[in-house]
């Protein structure tokens, strides 16, 4: 309810206006309103400067890891000490994400292998170190699952090369390609498919030796040339009526830009995001 006060000078029945006052009550709530109004932008900077301090941290601490890896050759140089810092500093970015749902949007897409302990991948480092004739260029993860609720595909790419016949660094691709499902919050299993052997690319070297330029080129030259350039081999990686073969694979970060993980039975793998592959 609300009150009319007169005055001397406006007398309640005055037609040049009514003064109305609000009871206490009603200046109470909206004190109270006003007070709670002004309090939310208070705790939504907080929180907004709170994530902004984690977001540094967590890109310091990157930093630090990618640092600790640039002078290992992938992981193929290391020593005790180096090994044991660039454990320290991968702990410290995975605890950042820790318990965190797998995100298949974020996780699809092409990583470019910066460094692993994992033995199947440094024999091939390992070799293209040792042989003259081999030679191992760039080393990539592809998982397909943005569409997906609970899996997808991942595709092992090697990039390698035999020279002078191929291409340097990139003459022909090595193709792994596997099934993966979500089996836990951070774990995925792998059903690993065929490997494939393609995208041969001849040196220039071995093209004029198979039609040199100075000679009209036959048709069998041009036959041979056209082979070697579409050569691809497959082969199954499973037996006769048998599941194919797999292993658990552990993400143990993952961000826009950086993917950890953790084969499960020895070997860890730094990868940073890439440009995506045809």
């Amino acid at each position: 309810m609300e009150l009319a006060l007169s005055s001397p000078l406006f007398p309640s029945n005055a037609t040049r206006g009514v003064n109305k006052i609000k009871p206490y009550s009603s200046m109470l709530i909206a004190s109270q309103k006003l007070s709670t109004q002004k309090s939310f932008p208070c705790v939504a900077a907080v929180a907004t400067q709170a994530a902004q301090t984690v977001e540094l941290e967590v890109e310091s601490k990157k930093h630090e890891l990618l640092r600790a890896i640039q002078d290992t050759g992938r992981g193929l140089v290391t020593t005790d000490d180096q090994r044991s810092f660039i454990e320290e500093a991968l702990v410290s970015v995975e605890g950042y994400n820790m318990g965190a749902p797998i995100d298949l949007v974020k996780l699809d897409g092409t990583w470019r292998l910066q460094y692993t302990s994992a033995s199947d991948v440094l024999i091939l480092l390992e070799a293209a170190e040792r042989l003259p004739f081999f030679q191992v260029g760039q080393i990539f993860q592809k998982f397909e699952c943005k569409d997906q609720t609970n899996g997808g595909v991942i595709r092992n790419v090697v990039r390698w090369s035999i020279p002078p016949l191929l291409e340097e660094q990139e003459g022909a691709t090595l193709l792994v390609s596997a099934k993966f499902s979500v089996v836990s919050v951070r774990n995925i299993y792998l059903q690993f498919e065929e490997i494939n052997v393609q995208d041969i690319k001849i040196s220039e070297e071995l093209q004029a030796l198979i039609a040199p330029a100075i000679l009209p080129r036959s048709f069998l030259s041009l036959q041979i040339l056209q082979y070697l350039r579409t050569f691809k081999a497959q082969i199954p990686v499973r037996d006769p009526g048998r599941q194919s073969v797999g292993g658990l694979y552990y993400l143990s970060y993952l961000d826009a830009n950086m993917l950890l993980g953790r084969a499960v039975g020895g070997g860890v793998f730094v990868f940073t995001k890439a440009q995506p592959l045809k």
